[in-house]
């Protein structure tokens, strides 16, 4: 062996680790890289045709990948679905019902809520039509609303109902009011079918709850 691949043989064991380390950190990268166009992928096919009209071959060719490479990221639709509603969630942040029940008025609170409500329906409105008609025939999907979207809601009618101090029959008329009020069906009904604009849309709403 020559003095040079003797020196050679000395140096490498400690650039091994190093070089081990940079390309665990290149494979990590293009991994979540990777995970990250799937992801985008999923939540673009959603937002335009639906959870229900979304198959892995689409989310493999728009991402870019073959399709054992999604099954390698997302073995379940649940885990896909799962990465896509939160993604989305981080990039369009949802209502935040505790913010609203710093407001002592319960009439205050309702407007602000509805308003609130009435114009993140409007900036989501391809996303959460597509979700919530398809929640019931896409399993995982039905199983991650009812955690999420569904509890919110709840949290929702519970905020707007306090402080109003009805009982009995009265009150679960109010608070079948508030369901109806902040759900998305409402909002869609009274402005892309009744032609009220948000503002208008929210009164509307706010009105109905106060008769009840």
């Amino acid at each position: 062996m020559s003095s040079t691949e003797s020196s050679n043989s000395t140096t490498s064991p400690g650039a091994t680790p190093a070089k081990r380390r940079y390309r665990k950190r290149e494979r990590a990268r293009r991994e979540a890289e990777t995970r990250l166009r799937i992801t985008e992928a999923t939540m673009d096919l959603h937002r335009t045709v639906g959870p229900a009209n979304t198959t892995v071959t689409e989310v493999a060719e728009k991402a870019g990948v073959g399709r054992m490479t999604v099954y390698n990221h997302f073995p379940s639709d649940y885990e896909l679905i799962e990465a896509c509603s939160t993604h989305w969630s981080n990039l369009n942040p949802l209502p935040d019902p505790e913010r609203w029940a710093g407001i002592g008025d319960p009439e205050e609170r309702l407007d602000v809520a509805l308003g609130e409500l009435y114009a993140w329906y409007r900036e989501t409105e391809d996303m959460m039509g597509n979700v919530l008609r398809d929640a019931p025939i896409v399993p995982a999907l039905g199983g991650l609303m009812e955690e999420r979207w569904f509890s919110l809601v709840a949290a929702m009618v519970d905020v707007l109902a306090r402080g109003r101090r009805v009982r009995g029959a009265r009150a679960k008329r109010l608070r079948a009011a508030i369901r109806l009020a902040v759900d998305f069906w409402t909002w869609r009904t009274l402005t892309a079918h009744g032609g009220l604009a948000e503002p208008e849309a929210a009164a509307t709403a706010a009105a109905a709850v106060r008769a009840a």
